[in-house]
Order: C-alpha cells, then sequence, then structure tokens
C-alpha cells in the first residue's frame, strides 16, 4: 500500500497533482483545501496517500495530514459517500470542521459541500456521531503535516539530454515492470506477482502499465 509520498510537484490540476518521486511520477487526486496550501511546481512537497483499488481503476487520494486521511477513511465508510465525496466534504470543512459539524449535528455544514445533498448530509452526521469522538481525541497525534525529511529524497533536477524513442520491446519492459511494483505495493508476494504480471503480458504483448495491473488484480482476486 502506498501511504505517503515525498517528491517534487511537477503539475497542478483542478482536483489532482502530479508529483515525481524519484523519476516515477504519482497522479494523486487532492481536494481544493489541500492544493490551495501546495507549492508551485518544482517545489518539494509530501503527501499521506490512500490508495483506492477497482476492478476497474486505481486511484491515489492525497492528504496532508494522516488526521485528514482517517477522517477520509472513516467518511467513506458511511453509505453512499464515495471517495470524492468525501474530499468534497474535507475540502470544503477541513478535517477540524468536519469533525465540528457531525459533532454538532450540523447537517447544513456538511451540505455546503458540492456534490453533497440533504439526506446524505444527514447520513453522515447520523452515522459517524458515534464514531467521531475517538478520532477527535487522536487529533493532537496526527495533526503534523507530511512534510518531515523532504529535502532529503527530492533529487536535485539535472539537464538531461532529450530521450530517444523507446523500443516496443523496452516499452513492455517498463510496463511490466511498472505493474509489478504496484502489486508488491498492493501487499503480493513478488513471486505471485511476477508469475500474474508475466502471463498476463504474454496474452496481451500490447497491454500498457494500467492495463496489466487491472488484469493481473483479477487473476489474483480469491476465487468464489
Amino acid at each position: 500500500m502506498i501511504g505517503k509520498l515525498s517528491g517534487r510537484l511537477e503539475w497542478r490540476g483542478a482536483d489532482q497533482v502530479l508529483i515525481d518521486v524519484r523519476g516515477v511520477g504519482y497522479l494523486v487526486h487532492v481536494s481544493d483545501r489541500t492544493l490551495a496550501g501546495m507549492p508551485g511546481p518544482g517545489q518539494a512537497v509530501a503527501l499521506y496517500t490512500d490508495l483506492l483499488v477497482r476492478e476497474d481503476l486505481l486511484q491515489l487520494f492525497g492528504f496532508p495530514t494522516l488526521l485528514e486521511k482517517e477522517w477520509h477513511k472513516l467518511l467513506v465508510s458511511v453509505q453512499g459517500v464515495g471517495a470524492k465525496a468525501a474530499m468534497s466534504i474535507l475540502g470544503t470543512l477541513g478535517a477540524e470542521g468536519a469533525a465540528r459539524a457531525i459533532a454538532l449535528g450540523d447537517a447544513r455544514a456538511i451540505q455546503a459541500a458540492p456534490g453533497v445533498g440533504p439526506k446524505l448530509a444527514q447520513r453522515v452526521i447520523l452515522e459517524l456521531r458515534s464514531k467521531a469522538p475517538g478520532l477527535m481525541a487522536a487529533g493532537v497525534a496526527l495533526s503534523a503535516t507530511a512534510d518531515a525529511d523532504v529535502d532529503a529524497v527530492v533529487e536535485p533536477l539535472a539537464v538531461l539530454p532529450p530521450p530517444r524513442a523507446a523500443t516496443p520491446a523496452q516499452s513492455r519492459a517498463v510496463y511490466s515492470a511498472d505493474a509489478l511494483s504496484a502489486l508488491v505495493n498492493l501487499g503480493y508476494g513478488p513471486g505471485d506477482a511476477a508469475s500474474a504480471v508475466a502471463t498476463i503480458a504474454a496474452e496481451q504483448p500490447l497491454a500498457d502499465t494500467a492495463t496489466l495491473i487491472r488484469a493481473t488484480l483479477r487473476l489474483l482476486a480469491p476465487k468464489a
């Protein structure tokens, strides 16, 4: 599991950023509040992350503190609240604001988040009111930002010659290596992951990294 990224900010979008970690770029979805607090491109940055894995989708969500990450996990535990709706709530209220709204039963505050209607806001209040105090109590311990030792892992920019186009064989090797790395990060054993990647790569020689990951996850999924 990818729990934290420390690297160089390469690009900022409307709701996502690209972080370069020693030559590997990670696309991370962030809230409006988190995006507003991030530096400009080329600067060192660190985020705690949570990886959403679905059959047809892999998405990283980023948070400035462990507290916000834990609140995101708590919000998505509510029926009907997806990862993006939880990010919308946190982007509007922040971790502390969400905690306060839930503790006070303030559904209107939750409803102020884009994409959250009155029924869903009320459900958040009802389902989390009893769970919120425990996380609120841990707030101080989890509120430190993910910026320790960022400079130590960000390598200086270097002027490199224009890269030569990769051959199809080189591209397949890179796709397979990236897919294998992703599977190992998800907790699969290196042997099982390598075997699965090799199987899918042989069956689908034109598959890119994302296709390989989706197919190997289906292959490695427990059989009913």
